[in-house]
């Protein structure tokens, strides 16, 4: 069981730099069957960690973002009628996930909170009078922003009992930002190393006669051209 632990927390450390305490809070909480508050800035790397967790662990994943106009059925599911068959089928929502992370809880209404809070308490739920279990394991990691309050709805306490702990996520330590840039920079240089093969090798095609091109060199270079266009659009 030691050993486990120590290969899936070697895993998320492959793609996030340090968060030590943290990631070994989120191995407390799965194995104990809690629910985390995870409280920190924007852009520290708070989805990256739950999604390398999760694929340490070969489990689904999914990621809520709570605005304020979002519903209770946004989170759970709900029944949809279909003409065709005049019957209604239930469309399950996000929250039928391992772990599941409810990205700023605090600004969805009290309404919405609730029903995730339910659902952590009973590990199940009820969509058009039938009940679902959720799968195990199950976890719900909550973020909020500490400093941003504009616009929000704090959770109560009744509220905050739901959660086993509280993890605060810091800064990176100065030798870990150094770490980060490295990493991020050597993956860049990479990239724009072989982009500058592959001009090279275009433009030696471009320059050959038209009797020595030959159509299958084209199809190959288009073909290894490809994968770095679909890599510098961003995903939606």
């Amino acid at each position: 069981g030691h050993r486990l632990l120590r290969e899936v927390e070697e895993s998320v450390h492959r793609r996030v730099v340090g968060q030590n305490e943290t990631i070994q809070g989120l191995l407390i909480a799965l194995l104990t069957g809690g629910h985390v508050l995870l409280e920190g800035l924007p852009g520290l790397a708070k989805t990256l960690l739950v999604r390398s967790l999760a694929d340490a662990l070969h489990t689904s994943f999914r990621r809520i973002q709570f605005t304020p106009d979002l519903l209770p059925g946004d989170v759970i599911g709900i029944p949809v009628y279909h003409q065709g068959t005049g019957e209604f089928r239930v469309y399950k929502g996000p929250i039928f996930a391992n772990l599941v992370l409810a990205d700023e809880v605090n600004r969805a209404p009290p309404k919405v909170q609730s029903a995730l809070l339910e659902a952590m308490e009973e590990e199940q739920v009820t969509i058009d009078g039938t009940t679902y279990p959720l799968p195990s394991p199950f976890l719900v990691l909550a973020t909020q922003n500490p400093i941003e309050q504009q616009g929000t709805y704090p959770l109560a306490e009744a509220q905050l009992d739901r959660f086993m702990m509280k993890l605060r996520i810091e800064y990176p330590r100065r030798d870990e930002e150094r770490e980060i840039l490295e990493d991020s920079t050597r993956t860049i240089v990479s990239q724009v190393e072989e982009l500058k093969r592959l001009v090279n090798e275009f433009g030696q095609f471009a320059r050959q006669a038209p009797g020595e091109k030959r159509s299958h060199d084209l199809n190959a270079l288009v073909a290894e051209t490809l994968p770095l266009f679909s890599q510098s659009r961003p995903e939606i």
